[in-house]
């Protein structure tokens, strides 16, 4: 008989991802990714001790699943492009995977893997899209800080229209909202001087979400 594949942390992960993206956090278990990898439970209490430890290790994991690709997508765009990819790239996060964008950026933490709300700082503490906001300003020669609150609202804007959306169970199109994104930005940024100077059509949304 052949020796048994060992079971490396990347495999555990990516298995509780698959059962998370699958039926949501309630869905992740050790017995069931054990299961999927057809395992025995050692080798996940062996790496990760704990459920808590591996749900921890997990919301990083699927974070970086969820936005690896971004970076690709916004390559060699100009500043206003890739600031609505980045948008669409999140509506469509919420749509092809709500279980996912639910644990991410709707879950109470506390509940789902143990992190304390007084250990997080505060998500208004930091530049929402770092990366946007520089070559915005960059490219038009507009303050940093001027930018900063405009690219806050849109980031505000489409996480409420994504959460709203999955609490009315996705019956709007997800093209129809994309495009909601970009009209929002259009708005804002002609408001700080920036004209959009790439137009989102139907094809170009499908695209990229």
């Amino acid at each position: 008989m052949g020796r048994k594949a060992k079971i490396d942390k990347n495999m555990i992960l990516e298995a509780a991802f698959e059962l998370l993206d699958e039926g949501g956090i309630e869905n992740v278990a050790i017995k069931s990714i054990a299961a999927k990898l057809n395992c025995s439970t050692q080798p996940i209490s062996w790496h990760f001790g704990s459920m808590v430890e591996l749900k921890k290790e997990l919301f990083d994991y699927a974070g970086m699943k969820m936005f690896e690709s971004l970076d690709k997508k916004m390559e060699g765009r100009a500043a206003t492009e890739a600031f609505f990819i980045s948008g669409i790239h999140y509506i469509s996060i919420a749509c092809d995977h709500p279980q996912v964008f639910r644990f991410l950026s709707v879950d109470n933490t506390e509940k789902t893997i143990g992190i304390k709300d007084e250990d997080k700082p505060s998500i208004f503490t930091g530049t929402f899209d770092e990366g946007a906001v520089k070559i915005l300003s960059k490219q038009y020669n507009i303050p940093e800080q001027t930018i900063i609150q405009t690219v806050r609202d849109v980031v505000i804007y489409t996480h409420g229209l994504a959460v709203l959306m999955m609490f009315d169970n996705y019956k709007m199109p997800k093209e129809k909202a994309c495009h909601m994104v970009y009209d929002m930005g259009v708005k804002l940024l002609k408001d700080i001087g920036i004209s959009a100077d790439y137009t989102f059509d139907s094809d170009t949304i499908a695209n990229f979400c």
